[in-house]
């Protein structure tokens, strides 16, 4: 059966793809040049920030009004900065400082970052209210756990990126603060009443909304009260009723990535997922990080097929292409830096860290970086005091291959300076820190989420609510380890 060429482009239009490397292969640029919407940009794209302006400027010769997304939440997940660690705190930091104005010219910073290498649209900021220790995706990627702070810092981000001509996404609708699964591996499940969401998950997003954000990101949470069984990004009762007519947003809806397992375990796949998202209400499909010509044919197919038999209406392909066309018309290429935000940061990251007990006399410890899995959403980014020391020693290792006397004796009297990331969540790293401080000088470094968990014996706990290059460079300082 013949296409319809018309309906193909219309689906393209609804689009999110990317491509690996650090050049656009052909037929991420053709399928532009046919109506893709755009693509979204990961740390496998980016080599330095003259390559990223030269592939930017690729992907804009196939189509001047193409949608060039990139997840640059400063913090813990960079991708301009994949490399050695973003120059900038999470908002786990910044909500911890609570100062709205520096939250705002941190962001524009960011902002400022993207425009000058093409980037349209920045995924960020997370305006998730983070009221679970337990969460294994949000985090220090959260402004905290009050949702009035929350509120008032992601108004504050919105405005940043936006006053460069960067269009914000507040993600991830309606909140996925409060989980304690990754979507990206499963489907979590938000046990909440929907007067409870709208007193503690919503104001963030309302005030995202105020603030003029050009786009929302759904997450792929179910929430019984609201989605009954399906994720928040297949519900129109989450995305229609409560989204576009309680909350009034008139933005652009993008999908989370539908390759995501709390996706695909509902749905089936991308293709078939691709049609749930738009019949509920959602604009913009993001794809994901795996994506090839086959993926975007196959999910363009699925939705012509959807509008032929009648399970999608045209109307709502055309809405939603309409949508996803004005985005890149809100951004454009603005001022650069003002002399106040150049290395912005590292004074915020200053302001973040927090000192429980005593550093004194660490000049010569032993650091011992406690290795763990990083989420799929944060990825592979250096972390901890390495980049920063004076010339200290440092072991990188698994807890678990760790032992008490074996640390004790290679420190060789120096204290010992622990450094982790969310140390609570790893029992063997958790054991390892209080059995070594039970008989000797040990300070603990959190470099993740600063849950109500506090370390036995420990003659210090320092936070540093994010575990950013420029956090890492804080912590050094603290510590008196600084080069």
């Amino acid at each position: 059966m013949k296409v319809d060429a018309g309906l193909r482009r219309l689906a393209l239009r609804t689009m999110l793809a990317s491509f690996p490397g650090p050049s656009a292969p052909d037929w991420a640029t053709e399928l532009v040049a046919e109506g893709l919407a755009g693509h979204v940009l990961f740390g496998y794209n980016v080599v330095d920030r003259p390559q990223l302006a030269a592939l930017t400027t690729q992907l804009r010769a196939a189509r001047a009004d193409v949608v060039i997304g990139i997840d640059e939440e400063g913090g813990d997940v960079t991708r301009l900065a994949h490399r050695e660690g973003s120059p900038y705190p999470g908002n786990a930091a910044l909500g911890l400082v609570d100062d709205v104005d520096l939250t705002r010219r941190v962001y524009r910073a960011i902002g400022t970052e993207l425009a000058e290498v093409g980037v349209n649209l920045d995924i960020a900021p997370t305006v998730d209210v983070n009221t679970s220790d337990d969460n294994p995706v949000i985090g220090t990627r959260s402004f905290g756990a009050d949702p009035v702070r929350v509120a008032a810092h992601a108004a504050a981000a919105v405005t940043g990126l936006q006053e460069v001509g960067v269009a914000a996404c507040a993600k991830h609708f309606p909140g996925h603060g409060a989980t304690v699964a990754d979507s990206h591996v499963e489907l979590p499940t938000v046990h909440a009443t929907l007067d409870l969401l709208r007193t503690r998950e919503l104001p963030p997003f309302a005030a995202s909304f105020a603030a003029g954000t050009r786009a929302i990101m759904t997450a792929h949470i179910r929430v019984p009260a609201l989605t009954r069984d399906a994720p928040a990004t297949f519900s129109r009762t989450a995305l229609v009723d409560l989204l576009r007519d309680e909350l009034g947003f008139t933005g652009v809806v993008i999908t989370d990535a539908l390759e995501m397992r709390g996706s695909t375990d509902h749905a089936g796949g991308v293709p078939q997922a691709a049609v749930l998202a738009l019949a509920a209400g959602c604009d913009l499909l993001c794809l994901g990080a795996r994506v090839d010509a086959a993926l975007v044919e196959a999910t363009a197919a699925a939705i012509v097929a959807a509008v032929d038999d009648g399970r999608l209406p045209l109307s709502r392909v055309e809405q939603a292409a309409e949508r996803s066309a004005a985005l890149p018309a809100s951004s454009g290429r603005d001022s650069g830096f003002s002399v106040d935000d150049r290395g912005i940061g590292y004074p915020a990251a200053r302001g973040a860290v927090r000192v429980e007990g005593s550093v004194d006399g660490l000049a010569t410890p032993l650091v011992v970086q406690l290795e763990s899995e990083a989420s799929i959403a944060v990825g592979r980014v250096p972390w901890g005091l390495g980049p920063h020391l004076d010339g200290t020693e440092q072991l990188r290792a698994v807890p678990a291959h760790l032992d008490p006397p074996g640390l004790v004796t290679r420190a060789a009297g120096r204290p010992i300076v622990f450094v982790g990331r969310n140390v609570h969540r790893l029992p063997d790293a958790a054991a390892l820190v209080e059995a070594v401080a039970a008989t000797y000088p040990v300070v603990l470094l959190e470099m993740g989420w600063p849950s109500s968990w506090r370390p036995r014996h420990v003659r210090a706990f320092v936070t540093t609510h994010g575990a950013s290059h420029a956090n890492g460079r804080a912590a050094a300082e603290a510590l008196g380890l600084a080069a």
